[in-house]
């Protein structure tokens, strides 16, 4: 048995997988490809044995109900990958060796892992902690465990952004990956003065995407009546790195959508302000695949190169 903390978006075309759902055309109908990593709330029983707190506590570093923002535009033609897997069992917009070592028992010697300011801040590929929470788990984990995960979860999440993109790029001579997020309420005082955006468009400053396509959101964001910021405070972090070529024709945009405008008070369950959220995000799929086919070479690229 294992826990769930809400339904989630299915669809007859969805793909089966542990780690996550595909729900689409088969082939590739439109350049644009969406990704929701963080809306996975699958809590196998293995992991909630070795908490220290509650399930909603675990639920917290969810984008809650980020799947249903993106709902229907499978029905457009426009492919999703979905998470299945809780983010408290693995984060899959981290690097696979962007890993706490105290969250690992029996490290092998010589693992390759990496540290960065994510992980020291305990929100590495396995979270750790939260701010004012403190520790998640009872214990470390074994490493065998660990790298089941990277193997069973990670990896296939990964390869499947891979071969739709590759996909999308045969077809259609360029590819964009929208990687949706949602993001607590920011402070105020954060902005030294600036209005504080309702949603932030991450493109790593033109590292993972033409500096057009962050362009284009910027102005469907404005146009729904929505305050917008560029590469701060999230400017992107793994999926937009390890996917975005721009130079290949492959591009990534991040885009984080605050969580008061969609979710009620308690930040827990939808609210009215979710039909014009999903509004917003058709036309920004809609805009971004317009942009492409503008730019887009007459014939499909090689894909070698990549």
């Amino acid at each position: 048995m294992a826990h769930e903390t809400g339904e989630r978006i299915d669809a007859e075309a969805g793909g089966e997988s542990p780690a996550f759902g595909y729900f689409g055309p088969a082939d590739p109908q439109w350049p644009v490809l969406i990704s929701v990593p963080h809306a996975g709330r699958h809590y196998p029983d293995s992991v909630l044995a070795r908490s220290a707190v509650p399930l909603a506590t675990l639920a917290r570093l969810e984008d809650r109900h980020a799947d249903a923002l993106v709902m229907g535009l499978e029905e457009q033609g426009y492919g999703i990958v979905c998470a299945r897997v809780a983010r408290a069992v693995i984060d899959l917009n981290r690097d696979p060796r962007d890993i706490d070592r105290r969250m690992i028992a029996a490290l092998p010697h010589g693992q390759a892992l990496i540290e960065t300011a994510k992980s020291r801040g305990g929100l590495g590929l396995f979270p750790r902690s939260l701010p004012r929470i403190g520790g998640l788990w009872r214990a470390p984990m074994p490493w065998a465990e660990a790298h089941a995960r990277i193997e069973a979860i990670h990896a296939p999440y990964h390869a499947e952004l891979e071969r739709r993109l590759r996909m999308i790029r045969a077809v259609h001579g360029q590819a964009l990956l929208l990687d949706v997020h949602s993001m607590p309420p920011l402070e105020p005082d954060r902005f030294a003065g600036a209005l504080r955006p309702d949603v932030v468009i991450g493109d790593r400053f033109g590292a993972s995407a033409a500096s057009r396509f962050a362009e284009v959101a910027r102005e469907v964001v404005l146009r729904h009546g929505l305050k917008a910021a560029v590469n701060h405070p999230y400017p992107g972090t793994y999926i937009a790195e390890r996917h975005g070529k721009p130079a290949a024709g492959r591009h990534v945009v991040q885009i984080e959508i605050s969580r008061d405008l969609y979710l009620d008070a308690a930040l827990r369950e939808p609210s009215a302000g979710l039909n014009a959220l999903r509004a917003m995000l058709l036309d920004l799929a809609e805009s971004l695949r317009e942009e492409i086919n503008r730019a887009a070479p007459p014939a499909a690229l090689p894909i070698a190169a990549e």
